[in-house]
Parts: C-alpha cells; sequence; structure tokens
C-alpha cells in the first residue's frame, strides 16, 4: 500500500502512538483525519500533518461518531485507511480492581473501536478497498498482571480483528493488526489505578521504550509491506509476541472458507 493521497483517519490522534501515525501518514504524503476529545490538543497535532480535518468527539458517544463518520468521509469522497488506535491502560491487580474499572476499559478500547470500524467497513467493502488497523498491544497477545481489563479488552480487538480480516478479505479490505509493546507515551501515566482513578506517574520500561515516532513508522512499514500481524516491540517483549504470532496459513484458511461461501451457507 502507498500512502500518498489516501485519507487516513486516527482515533486517539492527539498524543502518543495516535498523533505519531498522524505526523508520519502526513509525511509520506496522506491526507489526515484526527479525531480525540480534546480539539486544542489535536489542533498542535494538525499543525505537523498539513492539510488535516479535525473531528473531536468521545468515541463512546454513538451519535457523535456516526457524524463524524459522515464528515471523513465526505471530506475528500471516502476514507482509505482507519487506526482504531484510542484506548486507556491499568496498573492495578484483579483482586483489588472495581468492576467499574473493567467496563470503562472495554467500552473505551474495545466497544468503542467496534463501534468506530462498523461504521466504516460499509463504505470500504463497497469502493473495495481500505485497509483497517487495530492498535492491540503486546498485552493483547500475553496476559500481562496488572492489566486484566486492558489484556481483556486488546485480546477482544483482536479477536474482532481476525474475525473481520476473515469476512472482508473478499471485499478487497486489509486488516491489521498492530501489537505495540513499551512504546514512549503517557499511556501508564494515564493509565487507571483499582478505583479508576489516573494513575499520574510512568513506568522505567516506558519511558526507555521504543520512541513514539519510530514506533509508527514500523507500524505503517508493515501496512505498507501487507503484514496482518504487525509486532512493534523489543527484547523480551518481541520474544513473547513472536511466540503468539498466528500463522499466516491461517487467515488464508479462515478468509478461504468466506470466498468458498461458508458464510453465505450460514445464513440459508
Amino acid at each position: 500500500m502507498e500512502f500518498a493521497g489516501k485519507v487516513a483517519w486516527i482515533t486517539g490522534a492527539s498524543s502518543g502512538i495516535g498523533a505519531a501515525l498522524a505526523r508520519e501518514l502526513a509525511a509520506r504524503g496522506a491526507h489526515v483525519v484526527l479525531s480525540g476529545r480534546d480539539a486544542a490538543r489535536l489542533a498542535e497535532v494538525a499543525a505537523d500533518c498539513g492539510e488535516t480535518l479535525i473531528l473531536a468527539f468521545d468515541v463512546r458517544d454513538d451519535a457523535a461518531l456516526a457524524d463524524a463518520t459522515a464528515k471523513a468521509i465526505a471530506w475528500k469522497g471516502g476514507v482509505d485507511i482507519a487506526f482504531a488506535n484510542a484506548g486507556i491502560s491499568q496498573r492495578s491487580r484483579a483482586l483489588k480492581t472495581a468492576m467499574q474499572v473493567y467496563r470503562d476499559i472495554i467500552d473505551i478500547d474495545l466497544t468503542a473501536q467496534i463501534a468506530f470500524s462498523q461504521g466504516l467497513i460499509g463504505h470500504m467493502a463497497e469502493r473495495g478497498s481500505g485497509a483497517l488497523g487495530f492498535i492491540s498491544s503486546i498485552a493483547g497477545k500475553v496476559g500481562v498482571p496488572m492489566r486484566t481489563a486492558y489484556s481483556a479488552a486488546k485480546f477482544g480487538l483482536a479477536g474482532y480483528a481476525d474475525a473481520l480480516r476473515a469476512e472482508l478479505t473478499v471485499n478487497g479490505v486489509s486488516v491489521h493488526t498492530i501489537y505495540p509493546g513499551s512504546v514512549a507515551t503517557n499511556v501508564s501515566r494515564n493509565a487507571l489505578n483499582a478505583d479508576g482513578t489516573a494513575r499520574g506517574r510512568s513506568d522505567k520500561a516506558i519511558d526507555e521504550g521504543i520512541p513514539a515516532g519510530a514506533a509508527a513508522k514500523a507500524m505503517l512499514d508493515g501496512i505498507a509491506a501487507g503484514t496482518r500481524e504487525i509486532i512493534v516491540a523489543e527484547g523480551g517483549e518481541l520474544a513473547m509476541g513472536e511466540l503468539r504470532r498466528t500463522p499466516d496459513a491461517l487467515f488464508d484458511q479462515m478468509a478461504s472458507m468466506v470466498a468458498s461461501g461458508y458464510m453465505d451457507k450460514l445464513e440459508q
């Protein structure tokens, strides 16, 4: 895939991986649509990205999402690439974590990202082209302590992406699941404690992680190469991700089932 001239929409674009993706996409010639809750911070990112469209809203607001989707598609006649990136992490033991923390993280990291994607897949399938990038995590490949809610959501996002890939390959839509390890962002500082409050401090592993710009380049290089699972990590995190990598042959098998009429038979 080439990015020049394409319209790319990113949720969670005001900071971290989302902002880095926006800047890297713009550097590669894409027109970027930036979404997040904070319009002022999105404007700061937009200043580095040339011609952009800012759509500020809460990803959990279905009406706002529907309105933003219509505007993103209308801006230049379609959305070519979409990144389901918005999310929040966790730093708390399961034994101490309030159930509302599970509900909030799954709502933001999983349900809202599914809703974002569902609003675009019909548009992409009808056009016969498009790409979807789902920002999961190494914690979406391997259950990580102190992140039970986050792992649940990120595993779920990967499962949705895998099933969606099987369905949409015949429509010319590619699906890429991205598994970052420690990337130098505010993810840990913004993570939720057991009671749902913001942690307010970072981790050494995050602070010394892959620079967000370098991570974004690796992600886009993977999409450009057609890689379906893109692991962006180093050291032990990379090793864990590779141990759980899904064989391409399995993805091909699932897509082949759909191409041979599997879904049509179930609908009869």
